[in-house]
């Protein structure tokens, strides 16, 4: 299954919707595959659309890169689309909630992820299920 990139990402939503759910948040998932999101978290009346990537690996030890484009033949994510990527590491269980502004612009379609180094970029939105709320 992991070595097929669309049943990981649809194993990716699932294990987003178990976490989201355990703490509180309620979760929808669109009908269908046209919308530029893949949830809608719903907390205290307020609803935010997510897009939800993962990766298992990296071009370096400690740094897994992660695709944050759409699908091949799609184009670009434009501001307003989402409002946060959901970002998974699969080898490591660990959830990066990052603001879809940092990621839309400045990025080349890949992120890099450093969960071992406390300073880096993307490093304050490790685990950061809060913004979601």
């Amino acid at each position: 299954m992991m070595t097929n990139s669309k049943l990981r990402g649809e194993w990716a939503e699932l294990q987003f919707m178990a976490k989201a759910a355990k703490l509180g948040l309620g979760v929808s998932k669109p009908w269908g595959e046209v919308s530029r999101y893949d949830m809608i978290v719903e907390a205290e009346g307020h609803l935010l659309c997510v897009q939800i990537k993962s990766t298992m690996f990296g071009r370096e030890e400690g740094c897994y890169e992660c695709n944050v484009r759409p699908g091949s033949t799609s184009k670009p994510y434009q501001p307003g689309e989402f409002d946060f990527l959901a970002a998974y590491i699969i080898t490591k269980d660990i959830w990066y909630i990052i603001p879809a502004k940092l990621v839309v612009h400045g990025t080349k379609g890949t992120i890099r992820l450093y969960p071992s180094i406390p300073t880096s970029k993307y490093a304050p939105y490790k685990e950061a299920w809060h913004l979601l709320r």
